[in-house]
């Protein structure tokens, strides 16, 4: 078993991996292709068998379709995974509709869950996240709810600002919040991050490589059919720009012996104790580099370069993150 360091997830909460897995990818959520199943289900058992614990997915991933896999890959070893899910979002055909944050939806929801996952009980339990059309005293107050009942054992936030956060956190203690964080996104590190840290809440940062762009991997222009040209981040000038920043990371990876995505994890990595990378995969080959991103280390110089060319507002354009 690899050495995972493990965090507390949050003040007085539960120890989990400081590496987290990423099991949406491994569903079709906005209507693209099915993984290999059996692949995903052998992924989710060899991060475990590593030591990763944390299994992130969503009720809505792939309609169902991502916690069952989920739930077919600890069948027989619950206690070696915590599972994070979240709820809320309302998809047709591929499309996200909005959200239903009702206490009567939420109650329904969460009861498909558990006989999805198998389970009779889910460690973390967030709404996606909070659009002021249910007051958020309901939307959290029915989460500690089912706490009360044994359904849920701890409650997490996910893509909110500061003042929700704090509002939340005044409602019933937050464990995790979870987050898009990179290299290409700090714009959290203003007020959410500090926030999060005053409160003693953990921190599940997706999104570490910023829709790819940090993979040193992208080219100009975007194939027509990539989702990715929705974005401003990567359409016309903004892409040529942003891609020159990203020269500076892959020259330090290559420097470094390493890829530009394990640094970009390991930067991510490196920002604290209560931050825990989020990383995709739905395969197995990929476990091993991220295992070692996991062991990077910068010096000082390197660590003023990257946070130097990757300053907050260096990247140029957007992301879903900014919805």
């Amino acid at each position: 078993m690899e050495n995972i360091k493990r965090i507390e997830l949050g003040k007085n909460g539960p120890l989990v991996s400081k590496l987290g897995l990423g099991c949406m990818r491994m569903s079709s959520v906005w209507g693209g292709p099915v993984n290999d199943e059996n692949e995903s289900v052998a992924t989710i058992q060899a991060a475990l068998d590593s030591g990763i614990n944390f299994l992130n997915t969503g009720d809505f991933y792939g309609a169902g379709h991502n916690e069952l896999l989920v739930g077919k890959a600890i069948k027989g070893r619950r206690d070696d995974a915590f599972i994070s899910v979240k709820f809320g979002a309302i998809f047709y055909n591929g499309h996200m509709l909005g959200l239903d944050l009702r206490p009567i939806a939420i109650k329904n929801f969460i009861n498909y869950s558990l006989v999805r996952l198998g389970v009779e009980t889910i460690d973390l339990y967030q709404p996606c996240r909070l659009d002021n059309s249910v007051p958020v005293e309901d939307v959290i107050g029915t989460v500690a709810d089912l706490i009360k009942e044994g359904k849920v054992r701890y409650l997490g936030v996910s893509e909110i600002t500061a003042d929700q956060l704090r509002k939340a956190n005044s409602i019933h203690p937050v464990t995790a919040l979870e987050i898009g964080y990179s290299l290409a996104d700090r714009q959290i590190e203003t007020d959410l991050l500090p926030a999060a840290k005053e409160l003693g809440i953990g921190v599940v940062a997706f999104a570490n490589t910023a829709e790819g762009l940090l993979t040193g991997e992208v080219k100009v222009p975007l194939q027509a059919n990539d989702y990715r040209n929705y974005f401003s981040r990567f359409q016309g000038e903004n892409l040529v720009r942003n891609l020159e920043k990203v020269e500076v990371l892959k020259i330090m990876a290559a420097d470094k012996g390493y890829t530009p995505t394990q640094l970009a994890i390991a930067w991510v990595n490196l920002q604290g104790d209560h931050i825990m990378p989020l990383v995709s995969m739905s395969r197995r080959s990929r476990l091993p580099e991220n295992l070692q991103a996991m062991h990077i280390e910068f010096s000082h110089d390197e660590m003023t370069t990257l946070n130097e060319a990757f300053s907050v507002g260096s990247i140029l354009g957007g992301t879903y993150l900014q919805r």
